[in-house]
């Protein structure tokens, strides 16, 4: 059978407008190309609101086992053709869905699990087949899919077969979910117990009890514009840095695709972690050139600083077969400040919303290095940072091996995905 054979229906996506009128009253949430990754992963807090006319709200709006392809966009390295499924958790947070201009969905026959066919179209994307049928207008990739479902052939499996199969992957995504939603409540534990001591200041005093609950001593510091502990004093950002460099731009000094080493852009950049399988590959000679300059350690942390500025990464883990591009800060903690208190200063949101503040650029905005680390902070005392470290310090040791954990169900998801679509491997009924 060819892909066109197992298709009941297209969707065809809506863009609408921004804001509500007569003619467009009706809100919808909008899948684009770049939600695809976030909702594979759950995450659906970032996907746009988009408001579209009565007559496109009833044809267009998805339904649980609707798939969502992207259709234009790509990169040298990635083409078009991702997938997103539309599943009762998606729905159910956002309401309504429709997907872009770029993308279109399709509903598959009877017979046919659509979870099985989603995982059916990561494995097909994963071969790359879809590289054979782009065409290209003004520069942007486009996936010619009525060509690419004529020519893409998939096998005739029985329905229990299906869902045999459909049952083993979901066991490994949930439990990847459910590993991401534990390390969401660790971040927000993390940024609470933050604000708890250095907002709020209710780090514990000579007593064990919370300092300014208890009646601590507050004055007011005029550099910072707000009530500090008596006797603590403002700095700067600089104070808590020992040393900041940055990658180095491929463009002008290497070239990217070749070798097995990792090239970490500001897209490889996830909450708490790294996703190595959307970072650029380069080889031994263009990873020495970018190590003489960003010679990466454990306890160093990865600032992103253009385009989405402030998304972090704490290195936990020897970095021997990668490094950062020029898109981002490598920031070292001075070496009297704990790094897990330098982490959580660069992930606290006065740090956050201040760098963006302080970014440059309205096409794509960048933060200055002297800029950043100008942002005014309260300048906290050795003994009581060490107290903060010794409690944070257990919270992020968890969230990188449950981090690690994750990188081990994905990599044996994505080894079992062929092998189960090619026939190779095979579900054991009694398992």
């Amino acid at each position: 059978m060819k892909i066109k054979d197992i298709i009941d229906q297209f969707i065809a996506g809506d863009w609408g407008e921004e804001t509500c009128s007569n003619e467009m009253p009706c809100a919808v949430t909008c899948v684009r190309g770049a939600d695809i990754i976030p909702i594979s992963e759950y995450n659906f807090s970032a996907i746009p609101i988009r408001y579209i006319s009565r007559q496109s709200y009833s044809k267009k709006c998805l339904h649980v086992g609707d798939i969502i392809i992207e259709k234009s966009g790509g990169s040298p390295t990635q083409s078009t053709g991702r997938v997103s499924f539309v599943s009762q958790e998606l729905l159910d947070s956002v309401g309504p869905v429709v997907c872009s201009n770029f993308c279109t969905a399709f509903r598959v026959k009877k017979g046919w699990n659509p979870l099985y066919v989603y995982y059916y179209f990561q494995f097909i994307y994963n071969l790359g087949l879809f590289f054979n049928f782009e065409g290209k207008t003004s520069g942007l990739k486009n996936l010619q899919l009525d060509a690419a479902f004529a020519a893409i052939p998939i096998k005739d499996v029985s329905e229990s077969a299906q869902n045999k199969i459909v049952a083993i992957l979901q066991g490994l995504e949930k439990k990847i979910t459910i590993n991401r939603r534990i390390n969401q409540n660790l971040e927000a534990m993390a940024k609470q117990l933050y604000d708890y001591w250095f907002v709020q200041f209710d780090f514990p005093n000579e007593e064990g009890k919370p300092y300014k609950s208890s009646g601590g001593v507050m004055v007011w510091n005029e550099k910072l514009k707000r009530e500090i502990p008596k006797q603590w004093e403002n700095c700067t950002l600089s104070y808590y840095v020992g040393r900041i460099t940055n990658g180095l731009n491929p463009r002008k000094n290497f070239v990217l695709g070749d070798g097995d080493n990792y090239y970490v852009t500001i897209r490889s950049l996830l909450g708490t972690d790294i996703d190595w399988n959307n970072c650029d590959r380069c080889n031994d000679e263009a990873l020495a050139k970018i190590n003489a300059r960003s010679q990466l350690q454990i306890g160093d942390v990865i600032f992103s600083a253009i385009g989405t500025i402030g998304r972090t990464y704490y290195i936990q883990e020897n970095p021997v077969n990668w490094n950062i591009s020029e898109t981002s800060f490598t920031l070292r903690a001075n070496p009297n400040i704990p790094s897990e208190l330098f982490y959580s200063i660069l992930r606290s949101d006065e740090v956050q919303l201040q760098a963006d503040k302080k970014a440059m650029g309205s096409t794509l905005r960048c933060l200055v290095m002297d800029s950043f680390l100008n942002i005014p902070l309260v300048k906290i005392p050795t003994i009581i940072g060490c107290l903060f470290t010794e409690s944070i310090k257990p919270i992020i040791k968890q969230q990188y091996l449950i981090n690690k954990e994750n990188r081990s169900l994905i990599k044996q998801r994505d080894e079992l995905l062929p092998l189960l679509m090619n026939g190779q491997a095979s579900v054991n009924s009694d398992l």
